[in-house]
């Protein structure tokens, strides 16, 4: 991916000290590492550009160790992606006494954040994680929530200096409610890949399309239904997996989940769900049945998952995206 030498600055001013607010009194740690895209600005380039500290954590980022790193050095600002902060309450659990009362704000991205998971983060430690999208092709963040406007199940509005539109497969505008492909341009934007002309043809008059399936509220509010290629259509309606796992992991035995689809005994295309138990909860057929009626219970009854597996871990990627290929056996 190339990027011109005035994308990060663009992404400072944009988002680390229009969204984040971020100036040189504040002191960062990120558990996600700076070799990609959101770890590099946390950790290197924001507190470079704003003229702030960092902490630069070279161990495996696991929840102790960085719960034991936020202690020590008491930051303002802590990064990392959802599957971490799901661990890291999951940890919090056995260690009441853990402050954190040092940070101003928290942030999410690389995946969407869920509303069980935001809750349960403010009750415990009683700050905000202000959760957003972003890309490597935009190099950082352009949609995001804002401190003291948080709207639980969504990515928040654009970051100022970024466009966004949501199209159709004609890549018409879709009108508001809609689902559709989310599309942005930016002054952070590479201008083309390295060595991948093929991968040239997706863009047009500047938009980058990220590969994301969302819709727009009436408030102006952006909302993830999941990756485009990871949608499923069951029974011949649409239905987004991001939905099904943030209304499974308001149960309280359920520390995380995976939707994907999968083939049933009949050869038709189903929902399965790969779940993760919280430590005290054990895997039943009467706690399978519990769950499917839970997601009819709070979501379109089409929607619940038709078969559920419990794993002890899901298979991600280096910065902590759910590889539902992997699931789907691809």
């Amino acid at each position: 991916m190339v990027h011109l030498q005035q994308a990060i600055p663009y992404t400072i001013e944009c988002y680390a000290r229009g969204v984040l607010g971020m100036d040189q009194h504040d002191h960062i740690l990120s558990a996600s590492k700076a070799f990609h895209a959101y770890g590099l600005g946390k950790s290197i380039t924001f507190p470079l550009g704003v003229g702030a500290s960092s902490v630069l954590f070279p161990g495996r980022p696991i929840p102790a160790a960085i719960f034991g790193e936020l202690i020590r050095h008491r930051p303002t600002l802590f990064f990392t992606v959802p599957t971490f902060y799901a661990a890291m309450l999951a940890a919090a659990r056995k260690e009441p006494d853990w402050d954190l009362s040092s940070l101003r704000l928290c942030v999410s991205a690389a995946e969407a954040l869920p509303p069980e998971i935001l809750r349960r983060w403010q009750e415990r430690f009683d700050v905000e994680i202000l959760d957003g999208i972003g890309s490597t092709e935009l190099l950082h963040i352009f949609i995001s929530k804002r401190s003291g406007q948080v709207k639980a199940a969504s990515s928040g509005t654009p970051v100022p200096g970024y466009e966004v539109r949501i199209v159709d497969a004609s890549s018409r505008e879709v009108p508001r409610g809609e689902s559709g492909d989310l599309l942005v341009r930016g002054g952070s934007a590479s201008p083309h890949y390295w060595n991948r002309p093929e991968a040239e043809g997706s863009r047009q008059a500047g938009w980058h399309p990220t590969g994301d399936r969302y819709h727009c509220d009436e408030e102006g509010s952006y909302f993830y239904e999941g990756r485009s290629d990871d949608m499923l259509k069951v029974g011949g309606q649409w239905v987004s997996p991001v939905e099904v796992e943030h209304t499974l992991m308001q149960h309280p035995a359920v520390l995380e989940g995976a939707v994907v689809a999968a083939r049933d005994a009949a050869g038709l295309t189903r929902s399965k769900a790969f779940v993760i138990l919280n430590e005290g909860s054990e895997a039943s057929h009467k706690l399978v049945e519990e769950l499917k009626g839970f997601v009819k219970s709070r979501i379109a009854p089409y929607k619940y998952p038709r078969m559920i597996e419990f794993v002890e871990a899901l298979p991600k990627t280096a910065t902590g995206k759910i590889q539902r290929f992997r699931l789907r056996g691809d």
